[in-house]
């Protein structure tokens, strides 16, 4: 790149991106000298722990000479696309008229980004990607059956880089997929994903889902089209479930005819205090944290799961 912004930073460094710019908006170069955009926030400004979660970007708040919004890049091969990503994000949030306006239009609009930051690649979903997707679809279904398309489309907010896989109004679900004779052990793959929600109680359910090549049970389109078969009677719910099949990587070109899953039990467990996991704040210099949790150590934990409790419901 001829006009590299971060050309130049030593780490630890930064210069403003606009120096005429409404809004403090900064290129840095931070740890292990990944280049970021920084946002200064004045401390009354209004924040939200509810950050998108992107593949290959770090977006955290941070203490950087004060408070700010750190967006950074994990993996220098994206570094043009970084750019891109960048400067519409400040271009975003110039518009807006005041702090906390201009940091609700950075976070929007990183989510934005994230249906080109995390599609698929060229070869499909891999089997782990199919297992996962299969889990959320499952969950998808049974709150479409049990409440309405329209609730569970709007509460499938994980493609969108939610930190939670389902957010409704009141609760929120975390969703994980496993092999049903595996060790019981289900991987969570950020700091953010078991995290409290102030107001709202959340949920870990963990789907048995086995894959054979066998004549039995559904590929991953019949489990797409089962889902889509539940929504063909509300177009507007559809045209959301299409863009977030896109976002996580599915798409009907792709050869998954021969791999069959077979969705099995399902367990399903209040995250509350004394719930093995491992949430912000971290320590400083800890970032993207990823570990695995014993189901077994879950067990005081277990609940009985109704769908009702999204809608506010007993």
């Amino acid at each position: 790149m001829n006009n590299d912004p971060w050309k130049g930073l030593a780490e630890g460094n930064m210069r403003r991106v606009d120096a005429q710019g409404k809004h403090d908006f900064f290129w840095a170069t931070i740890e292990n000298k990944d280049p970021a955009l920084l946002m200064g926030l004045a401390p009354a400004t209004e924040t939200t722990s509810d950050l998108p979660a992107l593949k290959n970007i770090n977006v955290q708040f941070r203490t950087v000479n004060g408070r700010a919004l750190v967006i950074s890049l994990l993996d220098n091969a994206h570094r043009e696309i970084f750019e891109t990503l960048c400067r519409d994000i400040v271009e975003a949030a110039e518009g807006a008229p005041d702090q906390t306006a201009a940091l609700d239009r950075v976070i929007r609009r990183t989510r934005r980004w994230h249906f080109l930051l995390k599609g698929g690649s060229s070869q499909g979903l891999n089997k782990e990607e199919q297992r996962g997707l299969v889990g959320e679809l499952a969950f998808l279904r049974e709150i479409s059956t049990h409440l309405s398309p329209e609730t569970a489309i709007e509460g499938w907010t994980g493609p969108e880089g939610a930190a939670k896989d389902f957010e409704f109004p009141a609760a929120c679900i975390e969703v994980k997929a496993r092999r049903g004779a595996a060790k019981p052990y289900v991987r969570i793959s950020s700091e953010d994903q078991l995290s409290d929600v102030t107001g709202r109680p959340l949920f870990l359910r963990v789907y048995d889902v086995d894959s054979a090549v066998i004549p039995e049970g559904d590929n991953l389109h019949g489990h797409v089209e089962n889902t889509v078969a539940l929504f063909e009677d509300y177009p507007d719910c559809l045209n959301v479930l299409e863009e977030r099949l896109e976002a996580v990587g599915y798409e009907r070109g792709h050869d998954y005819e021969k791999r069959r899953w077979i969705v099995g039990t399902c367990q399903t467990f209040t995250v509350a205090d004394g719930f093995p996991r491992i949430t912000p704040p971290l320590k400083s210099g800890v970032h993207n944290v990823t570990y695995a949790i014993d189901l077994a150590e879950c067990a005081p934990f277990v609940t009985e799961f109704e769908p009702e409790i999204l809608a506010g419901g007993p």
